[in-house]
């Protein structure tokens, strides 16, 4: 199996989940997009809160060689340690919404 086809079955069925999950108020939803080459996910939360339009990147995903980037990550607790708990390891994952001279003093791949 290549290194796209193992990412997807990883990544995809975490934001699928994350997708389902429903809002508490306004009339929002989360809606995924996956790249057709599998490179890319999107997480983006679509709707009205109070008569104004809502549209905005929640969790933002690229393959980049053999390293998943999260470029944006909006959830609570984060999307890298589900990416763990489902047999990414750390130094495949660069966190890549900190500068990459934070990066270094995370347990993630700097790069």
């Amino acid at each position: 199996m290549d290194i796209l086809d193992h990412y997807y079955q990883i990544i995809a069925p975490i934001l699928k989940e994350y997708a389902r999950l429903p809002y508490a108020h306004g009339h929002l939803e989360r809606k995924l997009a996956i790249g057709e080459d599998r490179k890319n996910y999107v997480l983006l939360t679509v709707g009205e809160v109070n008569g104004k339009r809502v549209h905005g990147c929640i969790v933002h995903l690229e393959i980049v060689g053999d390293k998943v980037w999260i470029h944006e990550d909006g959830l609570e607790d984060g999307i890298a340690d589900d990416l763990v708990r489902a047999g990414i390891p750390k130094h495949q994952i660069v966190l890549g919404f900190h500068p990459p001279e934070v990066r270094r003093y995370t347990e993630f791949a700097v790069g």
